[in-house]
């Protein structure tokens, strides 16, 4: 769906806006403490990551975390793939079995 403040699409953002009422969630970051909110949108980089790399091994998840002295917020996004059962050090390439890197510049 897409994001009103942002205009990108994300799979996780929901909202229901049908017959005057507005709901709005995120279904990837539920249960914060800080709880969700339409701004986390802005700086989110999920949508980012799902235009980069479309792996269907590749599972998010994310939260909320306070920034230092708990002035300002930031969204944290970690993936884990499936098919190789490894944390994924970057979500936007992927993990290494399913997206091998290519050496072009490399000598043999």
């Amino acid at each position: 769906m897409r994001v009103p403040t942002t205009g990108k699409e994300c799979p996780y953002f929901y909202g229901d806006y049908h017959r005057g009422k507005h709901h709005e969630e995120c279904r990837l970051i539920e249960n914060s403490d800080p709880p969700w909110q339409i701004k986390h949108c802005k700086t989110c980089p999920v949508p980012d990551i799902v235009m980069a790399n479309s792996c269907p091994h590749m599972i998010l998840s994310g939260e909320i975390k306070k920034g230092f002295l708990g002035f300002g917020q930031k969204v944290k996004i970690s993936a884990y793939c499936t098919k190789s059962h490894q944390v994924v050090e970057d979500p936007f390439v992927g993990c290494s079995e399913c997206h091998p890197i290519l050496n072009l510049f490399k000598e043999p």
